[in-house]
């Protein structure tokens, strides 16, 4: 045998002929009546579960046996994975057989690939003298379902070329492993292959040819195959709704499953479960809740894969009462249910309730610490979150990456440096540095704590598995730090490497507005042009502001006006643009325009519109959006905007208008609005009102140097 272990096991097995047992001396080695007492000794050891025993007894004789025991044990050995006997069984055969039979060596060819010792497989393999079709087709398997893609189409091919016939089994491997590679025109040319060796209508390849078609992203070549089986069974619907869900078509997945059980098909756990997933997909909870019924009709709802899905979709389409009830089952408590309970209540908000199904889970996994950890940082509660890590050291040593990128999330908000960089040093300890999601997360942690130095270093450190994520981390941490001609000489470097996104373009939009960089926010807007990158609203806003900024609002307007849609930010934008400019006339023609398209104007917008009044002297339309504010708009007034209406009456000298005002106002005037007032009562000798503001001020600050006090020049 060519491999090492078998070579071992032989010699061994040589040595152990020199003590062979007096029981069988009394026989000859190979005589009928030994090679019975050894089949039944062997057998009666499989019969009570003893297979490691009946290996090592045979494995001890040097008595040939019959092929059919050797076959039987193949299949008992591949059945509980176990490679230590299938190698001792396999170096007899070939020991005390000079010329075994291809089908038993086929067998333990599939053995090995069932107990994942592919090497195994392929030394023997390639040591046999004589092959047929079943030795390539299972070599072929051990490969496929080992992962092993390019190897299995490479000896796919060899055998085409060779000319031996492939099998049903053969082809369903090679479609498995063109399905793992995304191998779309390989898997059209096994089709071709299909048809020609005259398996058109084997239901199991129509199948497969569904599924590794919708791998591949060719939903329409796949729903075709799948019109064309003239009877799909269950796997078949199975394989469609989940390649239908995977692509993101969830509708057409709950369509297909429909159309399955109108045929009076029933369908297998996993494909109810498949559907109620593409429920979650797009918020069906009326379909997931006519799912359930059906699951309980046909008593799938005890299958714990169906009732952890049926909790999932509960969850995330917002029902948590009906997510409880189902995970209340006897059947449904488990791990995973536990942390999608977990999961559903921490995303809602309700962090006590999902704090008291952790502290009640039997076991946790990574996963359950990482959910709820999640949650924690989600409602930004970091005492908590950091008071759930230090019980999760204690508790478990098992971290992963998510775990690490929460961590450093929470370093970044407190914000705690020396803490991250002790993370940081236990990820680069035990090899989690190299994964881009923790990469990431040190070098957001490094930029929010202000460490600039570390962050860049640390973004050339991670050279070789950086992301635009990578890029947009350290981008962001130059310009919040107000370091903007750092993030554009960034931002060039970075076109050279990865492609910049809406986030990108948003972030250095506005360092361009920090630093009124005209020029540069041109080159950045004819690069999002000249790429084709979609205007959509969000960006438009940061063209906007970033044109108002830097006082060119001729194309400020120009961006307004092409945008694609308009909302209330991008309104309120404009608004602030106009203010900024002095171009404060143009906000009444806006707020028309506003109100003909339908949107609907929020604090901000009167903010500014009452702000552009107060600079034209506009009294009467400032009265009017006063009064259309809260009586039409339903908007409640800030103190910014009662501030705003004192400057407005006071700086056009209508005294009146402001003593009513004041009057009617819900709470005592503040410092600033009472200075405003005796500002204009001195300008416009108001002696009264003047009085009244500055007795207001001097009682409000009674320990300052100065009284305010209105002379009468008169």
């Amino acid at each position: 045998m060519g491999s090492k272990a078998a070579s071992v096991l032989s010699r061994h097995l040589r040595s152990a002929t020199a003590t062979v047992t007096s029981t069988t001396r009394a026989h000859r080695l190979d005589s009928p009546v030994a090679v019975k007492e050894l089949t039944t000794t062997i057998l009666n050891h499989i019969r009570l579960g003893r297979l490691p025993k009946a290996i090592s007894i045979l494995f001890s004789s040097a008595t040939p046996l019959p092929f059919s025991l050797y076959a039987h044990l193949f299949r008992i050995c591949a059945s509980s994975k176990a490679i230590i006997e299938t190698r001792k069984l396999e170096s007899h055969l070939v020991t005390f057989n000079p010329n075994p039979p291809v089908f038993l060596l086929n067998r333990a060819i599939e053995s090995y690939g069932i107990c994942n010792c592919v090497k195994d497989a392929e030394d023997l393999f390639d040591e046999m003298p004589n092959r047929d079709g079943g030795s390539w087709n299972a070599m072929i398997t051990a490969y496929s379902r080992n992962g092993c893609t390019e190897d299995a189409l490479h000896l796919f091919a060899v055998m085409i070329e060779d000319g031996v016939f492939a099998s049903e089994v053969t082809f369903a491997s090679v479609l498995a492993s063109c399905g793992n590679a995304l191998e779309l025109w390989l898997s059209r040319q096994v089709h071709g292959l299909i048809v020609k060796y005259g398996f058109s209508g084997n239901v199991i390849l129509e199948s497969s040819l569904v599924d590794v078609y919708g791998k591949c992203g060719a939903m329409i070549e796949s729903r075709r195959m799948f019109d064309e089986i003239q009877h799909p069974n269950e796997v078949s619907w199975n394989v469609i709704v989940r390649r239908y869900l995977e692509m993101g078509e969830g509708n057409e997945a709950i369509n297909m499953f429909s159309r399955m059980l109108r045929m009076n098909v029933k369908p297998i756990s996993y494909t109810v479960s498949n559907a109620i997933l593409a429920c979650s997909s797009f918020g069906g909870l009326r379909e997931g809740v006519q799912i359930h019924g059906f699951s309980i009709k046909i008593n799938a709802e005890q299958d714990q894969v169906v009732s952890n899905t049926l909790i999932d979709m509960y969850a995330k389409c917002g029902d948590l009462e009906s997510a409880r009830t189902v995970f209340e089952l006897p059947c449904s408590k488990n791990v995973i249910s536990y942390t999608s309970m977990v999961s559903a209540c921490a995303m809602r908000g309700r962090m006590c309730e999902a704090r008291e199904l952790f502290d009640e889970m039997p076991e946790r996994t990574v996963v359950s610490w990482n959910v709820m950890l999640a949650g924690y940082t989600r409602r930004l509660d970091w005492e908590n979150a950091l008071k759930l890590l230090i019980l999760m050291r204690r508790k478990t040593r098992d971290v992963d990456h998510v775990t690490l990128g929460l961590f450093f999330n929470i370093c970044a908000a407190i914000p705690d440096m020396n803490l991250g960089k002790q993370v940081h040093g236990y990820a680069y300890r035990h090899g989690f540095c190299s994964n881009v999601f923790v990469g990431n997360a040190v070098l957001d942690m490094y930029g929010k704590c202000g460490n600039l130095i570390s962050a860049r270093n640390w973004f050339y450190t991670m050279s070789h598995s950086r992301d635009e994520v990578s890029w947009n981390a350290l981008l962001t941490s130059y310009a919040r730090r107000g370091m903007s001609e750092q993030a554009m000489q960034v931002f060039w470097e970075m076109q050279g490497e990865a492609k910049p996104n809406k986030f990108t373009f948003g972030t250095m939009l506005a360092a361009c507005a920090n630093i009124f960089a005209l020029e540069a926010g041109k080159q950045i807007h004819a690069l999002m042009i000249r790429h084709g990158y979609d205007m959509d609203i969000v960006v438009s806003g940061a063209l906007l502001d970033m044109y108002s900024k830097c006082r060119h609002i001729a194309y400020a307007t120009r961006v307004f006006e092409e945008a694609p849609s308009k909302d209330v930010i991008l309104v309120n934008s404009m608004i602030l643009g106009c203010l900024h400019n002095g171009m404060s006339g143009r906000v009444v023609e806006l707020l028309d325009a506003m109100e003909e398209e339908g949107v609907r104007p929020d604090h901000n917008t009167f903010r500014g519109a009452l702000r552009a009044c107060v600079s034209d002297g506009g009294v009467e339309l400032g009265r009017k959006l006063w009064e259309s504010m809260s009586e039409k708009y339903c908007v409640l007034p800030h103190l910014e905007d009662y501030e705003c209406m004192v400057e407005l009456y006071g700086e056009n000298g209508l005294v009146d208008e402001l003593e009513a005002f004041l009057k009617d106002l819900p709470f005592e005037p503040t410092a600033a609005m009472l200075i405003r007032v005796f500002d204009c009562s001195r300008r416009y000798k108001w002696l009264k009102l003047g009085e009244w503001a500055a007795h207001k001020l001097n009682h409000m600050n009674p320990l300052l140097p100065f009284r305010f006090q209105i002379v009468d020049d008169t």
